[in-house]
């Protein structure tokens, strides 16, 4: 099985498809590599694609101690993956927890990327909620080590931005959360307790988003509401992004609407290589 060894030598697994100027896929909270199988079958075309398990997700390994489940530790996997791989540069494409990964590759090694899309971005941001926000996480960390995710994808599954998912597309999202439940438990509970308890605010990072230069498209389904103020707090603070709402819809954003995902991420990374995808022209800047 192929496996990338991470700076502390946790190794990840990951599955690739393609030539071509190179895509990394990096995954939500709730999901794993499986789950970019739509856009590896559509990008794989033109494209290298990549897509891996995060730490803490089967085939990958899954590290006993919370502490090694950092957001640092997260976005610096994205980039052992591109070295093992010796890529050099990469179009990056994450959905939640994987958008926030490939924002700080952006913050950290810009020189990685050729371009970042940020799909379902920002929950938990909130300034004013962000303690019961942590708070949350721990207890559904807990909530991984005493049920066990079977019993905890049926609670998320029902989260208020998973719903668009289900009115749409019931057996998908059937399929999705039972692939959830069958999740290590330690990992999801690492991960609740390291990454998503522990990162800071996109809010508290604007003076370091304004310098990145990156070319960035954002992804935001109009009703995953917490979502839709940090995707705007973004478009304005990167000077090179995008931003794209998708009508009806809500945080799973590839799996929900994977055309409109696929026709949408194609056309960004074509504007992106072409040279076309330039900061905003200060012109256009109501003042």
């Amino acid at each position: 099985m192929p496996y990338a060894t991470a700076k502390d030598g946790v190794h990840l697994y990951f599955e690739e498809a393609g030539s071509g100027t190179p895509i990394l896929f990096l995954h939500e909270f709730a999901a794993d590599y499986t789950n970019w199988e739509p856009q590896l079958r559509y990008f794989s075309r033109a494209h290298r694609c990549i897509a891996y398990s995060a730490r803490g997700y089967a085939p990958s390994d899954v590290p006993p101690s919370p502490d090694v489940y950092t957001y640092q530790h997260f976005y610096t996997d994205a980039l052992a993956v591109l070295d093992h791989l010796e890529i050099e540069k990469a179009h990056l494409v994450g959905l939640s927890m994987g958008s926030y990964s490939s924002l700080q590759v952006a913050l950290h090694a810009p020189q990685r990327l050729h371009s970042m899309t940020l799909a379902g971005v920002g929950s938990g941001s909130s300034l004013e909620h962000l303690d019961d926000f942590r708070a949350q996480c721990r207890a559904t960390a807990e909530q991984f080590e005493t049920l066990g995710s079977v019993e905890v994808a049926k609670v998320t599954r029902e989260a208020p931005g998973r719903i668009p998912f289900l009115v749409k597309d019931p057996r998908g999202h059937a399929d999705f959360y039972a692939a959830l439940a069958r999740h290590d438990a330690r990992g999801s509970a690492n991960t609740m307790r390291g990454f998503q308890a522990g990162r800071p605010s996109i809010y508290t990072l604007a003076e370091a988003i304004r310098k990145v230069s990156t070319p960035a498209l954002i992804i935001c389904g109009d009703e995953d509401d917490a979502c839709i103020a940090p995707s705007l707090f973004l478009k304005t603070h990167l000077a090179a992004s995008g931003l794209s709402f998708f009508p009806k819809s809500g945080h799973v954003l590839n799996l929900e609407e994977p055309a409109l995902f696929n026709e949408t991420v194609e056309r960004f990374i074509a504007i992106v290589e072409a040279g076309r995808w330039h900061p905003r022209d200060p012109r256009s800047v109501m003042t």
